[in-house]
């Protein structure tokens, strides 16, 4: 909330973006951690799934970070419009927190 209003006050909105990008992603990462710490304690050959990145990560990433490349970098993105116009942060939050799950998902044992 200070980031936002501190935003709304100096009218950079950069660092309340990144934050609203990144912090998401961190969480995700936090809920898988403490199985990817399990899978570790297996002796057994690493993998990684790259069509659960391709086919879950990569779309959730671009929904995350949608507000980062449409204010900053100034393009015209599908369905930038819709997420900067109802302010709410709760779609792009969540396909962060999946983003990050999914990326440590697909580092298999």
């Amino acid at each position: 909330m200070r980031l936002r209003e501190e935003s709304a006050t100096t009218f950079n909105i950069m660092p309340y973006l990144i934050f609203i990008t990144i912090f998401p992603v961190f969480i995700g990462f936090f809920l898988r951690f403490p199985k990817l710490i399990i899978e570790i304690k297996e002796k057994k050959q690493w993998s990684f799934d790259w069509i659960k990145v391709v086919a879950i990560g990569i779309p959730s990433l671009y929904i995350a970070m949608i507000p980062i490349l449409s204010i900053y970098f100034g393009l015209n993105l599908l369905f930038a419009k819709e997420f900067l116009l109802l302010g709410d942060t709760t779609f792009t939050s969540t396909a962060g927190i999946v983003f990050g799950y999914v990326l440590l998902d697909s580092l298999k044992k």
